[in-house]
């Protein structure tokens, strides 16, 4: 019995070490407790249960601010890497033998793109049970429970196998009555427009300057209106609210109904793509593997 209680005694306590990781992850004791669903407070009692197991501080406590002591820094780049190592190699074992996919995507794909061509993949393959988070963020598969992602980007990570779905472009678009009403013929016409900016594509200034033939200033005099979703962009676009510049992946349903036109030719070739990416080196389920062909053949389409 001395000798288990002794043994015992050399683990930390684990949940303090997985409340730890997060809290260091996040940098803040509230934005770990939205990810593990609980109180701030309750992360800062496992920590401090780890820190008494220690006989350090990991933290130094400030008025509305946390910070990472030098100690708790080299503490989790220490112990980092074996907690990935543990939820990987359970994840593993646990989805073995599933059905499930696991997929994560850029909210604006998953809504206008993949959202239209789902059933197509579900009903070929009824046998697979389908599970999609879309999130702006870019998917850590180290530590989230993810079998593939959909990535807006280069293609250039040596952790990741990417297959590119389709190259991106950046389009003007608008709707028929807009154009109709400020009589938009050529792109110098853009200086009658109020212009949609969205984060996903911030390239207005580029284009600008390569297709509107106006200054410096005549460009800054131009009107805007900004938004953090592409999703509502293009909802303001095909309102009659401006002229949105975007993909004509995440247009496709508004092309085809006649809300949105393209008013100009002038198009801005961009060096980010869609991909669908895992793992370097990764061994795909059965399931996942189709789910995959599948993205690479609509695609294709």
């Amino acid at each position: 019995m001395q000798e288990k209680n002794f043994t015992m005694s050399q683990m930390p306590p684990l949940k303090a070490l997985h409340y730890f990781d997060i809290a260091m992850r996040e940098n803040s004791f509230s934005l770990a407790a939205e990810e593990l669903n609980v109180t701030p407070g309750a992360v800062g009692q496992q920590i401090r249960k780890l820190e008494e197991w220690l006989g350090i501080s990991l933290f130094t406590r400030h008025i509305r601010q946390l910070q990472p002591t030098a100690d708790g820094l080299a503490y989790w780049a220490r112990i980092q890497p074996a907690l990935a190592q543990i939820s990987s190699a359970s994840r593993l074992l646990r989805d073995s033998r599933s059905n499930g996919v696991w997929v994560n995507m850029p909210p604006s794909f998953a809504a206008r793109w993949f959202a239209r061509r789902m059933s197509g993949f579900v009903a070929h393959n009824p046998e697979v049970a389908l599970h999609l988070n879309s999130s702006a963020a870019v998917v850590d598969f180290n530590v989230e429970p993810v079998d593939l992602a959909v990535r807006y980007f280069d293609g250039n990570d040596s952790t990741l196998e990417a297959h590119l779905l389709c190259m991106d472009d950046a389009r003007v678009y608008c709707s028929p009555q807009y154009a109709e009403r400020l009589n938009l013929r050529t792109s110098a016409d853009i200086s009658k427009t109020t212009l949609l900016h969205n984060t996903l594509h911030p390239h207005w200034e580029n284009w600008l300057q390569r297709f509107s033939g106006l200054s410096p200033n005549g460009q800054a005099a131009i009107p805007g209106l900004y938004f953090d979703q592409s999703l509502v962009a293009i909802e303001a676009a095909s309102r009659h609210q401006g002229v949105l510049l975007t993909s004509s992946l995440l247009t496709e349903e508004e092309v085809a109904d006649g809300s949105l036109i393209e008013p100009f030719s002038d198009r801005l070739h961009l060096s980010k793509g869609y991909y669908v990416v895992h793992p370097q080196g990764a061994t795909l389920r059965p399931a996942v593997q189709a789910l995959k062909q599948w993205l690479i053949a609509e695609a294709a389409k």
